[in-house]
């Protein structure tokens, strides 16, 4: 029977810091994808868990998650290519979904698992997605961070103006290059502003290292190659996905100004398990640090409950 468990809109969370891992306490690893080398970091012991990040992020993303799982799991965190220390084929083609999902699965591989819980942010999210979408067999749990289902951003972009409004940086990263001056939110793409999101001052250095050795035109072929032209008066979408099998949970802090909170209505429709849904006010886009202890801690407690 379909279970849904829907977990209203919390207020208050207090958000104290988890005590963060050093890179000491990580294995560095790199999966090959048909010659593409992923570099990704390891620990723990257990059920593998794959973390996938958004942009501009890189693995050092999921530094409280992975403190928090890694008592009971096996956590991965990859550098997304273009990203960090992964590879950065040129060509925007480079940058299909099919090689984004062929890179998890290189990962899987690589740990010699057939298998494995997922959890995605934002473009990470969008690949956690369609791995569950296009390789079910891969996905043991999925979890995904302010990124809807594709039916459920879609249908925001529809029908709500604002949700579309939104999208407009999306647009400006589809047409434009990383040498416009204003294209990173009306500033150029330096290390130095792609990590201004960045709250904690500790990691800032961290990213604009991580920053100084990705590919800025690999960062917008994400969106040239894969983001639809939502803005075309002739814009049709694809085939609506099937329905997933796996037990889903997902995390959604509703100050994101570009991912719409309506994109999270109907969700529980298009998957047939049990599926969570956590929204958390006052936490932005990048609700994994937002949020860093409410997400580490409820994560858990989700993965535990559902442990084979």
């Amino acid at each position: 029977m379909k279970r849904i468990f829907v977990i209203l809109t919390l207020f208050g969370v207090v958000i104290p810091q988890w005590v963060i891992a050093t890179e000491n306490d990580m294995q560095h690893e790199y999966a090959d994808n048909n010659g593409v080398r992923i570099h990704y970091v390891v620990t723990g012991e257990g059920p593998l868990v794959v973390m996938i990040h958004g942009f501009p992020d890189y693995w050092y993303t999921w530094r409280h998650q992975i403190d928090a799982l890694k008592g009971a799991y096996r956590v991965a965190a990859l550098d997304q290519r273009g990203y960090n220390l992964s590879d950065k084929p040129g060509g925007v083609a480079a940058y299909d979904m099919q090689h984004l999902v062929g890179d998890v699965a290189a990962l899987i591989r690589d740990q010699g698992e057939d298998s494995a819980i997922i959890v995605g942010h934002d473009w990470g999210g969008s690949v956690a997605w369609n791995v569950a979408l296009a390789q079910p067999q891969l996905v043991d749990r999925l979890v995904v961070l302010n990124l809807p289902h594709p039916r459920g951003f879609l249908a925001a972009i529809r029908n709500n103006p604002e949700a579309l409004a939104g999208t407009e940086y999306a647009r400006r990263f589809r047409e434009g290059s990383p040498q416009d001056p204003d294209i990173f939110f009306g500033m150029p793409m330096t290390p130095e502003t792609l990590s201004g999101w960045v709250t904690d001052e500790d990691a800032r250095p961290k990213y604009i290292e991580a920053f100084e050795r990705s590919d800025f035109s690999a960062m917008l072929a994400y969106y040239k190659q894969n983001y639809p032209d939502l803005w075309s008066g002739d814009f049709k979408p694809a085939r609506m996905p099937p329905n997933l099998r796996m037990p889903t949970l997902m995390f959604h802090g509703l100050a994101d100004e570009a991912l719409h909170s309506d994109g999270l209505n109907n969700t529980w429709d298009w998957i047939d398990a049990d599926f969570t849904l956590m929204t958390i006010p006052g936490a932005g886009h990048f609700v994994q640090q937002d949020a860093a202890d409410y997400v580490s801690r409820h994560l858990r407690l989700w993965l535990d409950a559902r442990r084979d």
